[in-house]
């Protein structure tokens, strides 16, 4: 077991930031927990609306839940103009698809029946697999599918590419936190060294890295000072928007989850950076 103890830490994780800094402690390492983005409700949500009234004319025949966080905001977000058991009724009766564990948990609350589940990654592409493994076909299908901050675009050509009709059903945003000061603080400590390990949770953390980098006029320097450190990944989706950015992804946790991540990527981090420098 090599030795983890004092390496610096820098994690833009922001909904469970005192759980990733206990869990980077715990691996005697340092942390700097950076609040890189904020989830925004959409109020008066008139597409969610317009869903409902689909899904009342029994006009959908799928739907999909992509996060727990985003299917609890959607509940709320009906329950403004609908009554609860006339939206979980409705979805009792068409085929419910879910990526992964946390909206697995709360359809079960709402007493839903689940009838495919991704398996890990939970990524849209096991979405896709596990359809074709039950030989279920999209084709005429129309599919609702609960967005998580952002329209996940190449599900949504595949989906028209088999000849299904999307149906997407944003519920929150993702934004720049108000208190820009964190993000704008990590990138110039980034570009002087300060960090060993860079930590991303999600894919949106890193556009929202790179924002505040263009803005500061930095973007080319932190791109360099970030490829000196370890870059480490929760899963496929926060890997391919790092490579996107330009960056290469050092670890990538498996399973996709918190614990793996910090684990796993501090014990190897001092072989990857020695490596590097």
């Amino acid at each position: 077991m090599m030795n983890t103890s004092g390496l610096r830490v820098c994690s833009f994780e922001s909904r469970k930031s005192e759980a990733m800094r206990a869990l980077i402690e715990r691996n005697q390492a340092v942390p700097t927990l950076v609040h890189s983005m904020d989830e925004i409700p959409l109020d008066n949500n008139e597409r969610v609306k317009a869903f409902c009234e689909k899904l009342f004319r029994n006009e959908i025949d799928v739907i999909v839940f992509l996060t727990g966080v985003g299917a609890t905001a959607l509940l709320n977000a009906v329950e403004v103009d609908y009554p609860r058991e006339q939206f979980l009724e409705a979805l009792r009766n068409i085929t419910v698809t879910v990526r992964g564990p946390k909206p697995t948990v709360v359809l079960r609350k709402w007493e839903v029946p689940i009838d495919y589940a991704a398996l890990e990654p939970n990524t849209w592409h096991e979405i896709i697999s596990v359809w074709d493994q039950h030989d279920f076909s999209v084709t005429d299908k129309r599919i609702a599918i609960q967005e998580y901050g952002k329209p996940v675009q190449d599900f949504y050509d595949e989906l028209h590419a088999r000849g299904a009709e999307v149906l997407p059903v944003p519920v929150y945003r993702w934004a720049l936190p108000q208190d820009l000061s964190g993000l704008r603080n990590a990138v110039h400590a980034t570009i002087q060294g300060e960090f060993d390990v860079l930590m991303f949770t999600s894919a949106q953390q890193i556009s929202h890295v790179l924002q505040i980098a263009e803005v500061e006029q930095l973007t080319e320097k932190w791109l360099q000072a970030a490829s000196q450190t370890m870059i480490a990944s929760v899963g496929p989706a926060c890997s391919e928007a790092l490579q996107q950015a330009g960056l290469s992804v050092d670890f990538e946790a498996s399973p996709p989850k918190m614990g793996p991540l910090v684990k796993d990527a501090l014990q190897v981090a001092p072989e990857i950076l020695a490596k590097k420098r």
